[in-house]
């Protein structure tokens, strides 16, 4: 967790925003083609990974964050397989694919990392141990001051 204040500086959420918005530029096609079934899994799935992330860190457990990015992962998977649905279909090229297949890789490496830093550190999550830097700028002033 680190430097990140708030989910949005999480690269791994941002990194899964970039996946989620390119399923959403590529649906047209999937509908195109009368899948739609897929096109909302695909869809589904994608904004599952980054929707996963927020949730768990806004929890902010370290045990419930865990869990999440644990779910956010099979997301990942999920959407990884999908895309070679969208390859078989061809809805996207192979190059296309190979692409797609190596940010959604990317982005199960981290939620990994992420799940390993967070067993091996001693902090339990700010609702837990409450350290400063989880708080916004405004909050630990308004803390010192009170």
């Amino acid at each position: 967790m680190g430097q990140a204040r708030k989910f949005e500086d999480l690269k791994v959420w941002q990194d899964a925003r970039q996946l989620c918005a390119w399923v959403s530029a590529i649906s047209p096609k999937i509908s195109e083609k009368r899948l739609y079934r897929l096109k909302d899994q695909l869809e589904g799935s994608s904004g599952s990974i980054m929707d996963n992330i927020a949730e768990g860190y806004e929890r902010t457990g370290k045990k419930e964050l865990i869990n999440f990015l644990i779910i956010a992962k099979g997301s990942a998977g999920e959407s990884r397989s999908q895309l070679y649905r969208l390859a078989d279909n061809a809805i996207i090229s192979q190059e296309e694919l190979e692409s797609r297949l190596e940010q959604s890789l990317g982005i199960s490496k981290q939620i990994t990392g992420f799940i390993k830093y967070l067993k091996n550190t001693e902090i339990d999550g700010w609702r837990f141990s409450e350290p400063t830097h989880f708080y916004s700028d405004s909050q630990e002033q308004n803390e010192s001051h009170g």
